[in-house]
């Protein structure tokens, strides 16, 4: 991984708001047409009736500016699902032991984070409550270490973790050790059983990078504007949303 990565991850975010307001006028506009051409016995209009359903539709819209952001709402969960969908073995596969909860949850909650990410940190105990009140949870981990070179350090010694069985336990010692050093990333390795020298060979080894790169890229996919971002079954979950919405995106899932 190099030092433009991170900054590249941040550039392919910008912008999108802008491209999906421009889009919905010509949704709302399709839609509206299309349901005036059904009405029609041959399923065609002449020009002069297109421009005043269009007309139409333009005056609707500036007398009701409030649908906009309603529609581009709608519009970007429909084809999130839609992107979700079309990766979902990918996101929901975790690398090695990188998850917790229930081996066959009929739910898959996946979260991408950093170590260096407070807010990460913060949501650490909502996911605990989660799978510890629904049996019916599993939980992915997605290394996503965009913030410092020591979250990267952390995201390799936690890939190496995953491989002993011992991810979890190496997860919440080194989110417990507070600032995210080298130091603190050899201690919670130790802490786990994975010696010093193990650790220091993970942090050099580029064997890592494949699995790190493969997440930037689907958290560009899923339109993630940071850390901890969650995907749960067609919806994606910006920022430390906490316990209920977590429940509520599950319960969603389910209900599907």
């Amino acid at each position: 991984m190099t030092e433009n990565s991170r900054p590249g991850f941040r550039a392919a975010l910008s912008n999108r708001t802008i491209l999906m307001t421009l889009g919905v006028f010509a949704f709302i506009a399709a839609t509206a047409t299309g349901a005036a051409l059904g009405t029609q016995s041959t399923g065609r209009v002449d020009a002069s009736d297109k421009a005043a359903i269009e007309q139409i539709v333009h005056d609707y819209i500036m007398e009701h500016p409030e649908i906009i952001p309603q529609a581009v709402e709608k519009l970007q969960a429909k084809r999130m699902s839609g992107t979700i969908d079309a990766s979902r073995q990918t996101i929901e596969t975790p690398y090695a032991g990188a998850w917790e909860g229930a081996a066959k949850g009929d739910v898959t909650v996946v979260e991408f984070f950093d170590y260096a990410c407070g807010y990460c940190r913060a949501s650490l105990p909502d996911l605990a409550k989660l799978v510890g009140e629904d049996k019916g949870v599993k939980v992915v981990y997605r290394e996503l270490p965009i913030l410092s070179d020591e979250s990267i350090d952390a995201a390799k010694v936690s890939l190496l973790a995953a491989e002993k069985n011992q991810y979890m336990p190496f997860h919440r010692a080194l989110y417990a050790a507070g600032k995210v050093t080298r130091e603190t990333i050899l201690a919670a390795a130790a802490k786990v059983g994975i010696d010093a020298k193990a650790a220091q060979a993970a942090i050099a080894d580029s064997r890592y990078n494949a699995e790190i790169q493969s997440n930037i890229g689907l958290a560009q996919k899923l339109q993630a504007s940071g850390t901890p971002t969650f995907v749960v079954g067609g919806q994606v979950l910006n920022g430390a949303v906490g316990y209920e919405a977590l429940k509520a995106a599950v319960s969603a899932a389910r209900g599907k």
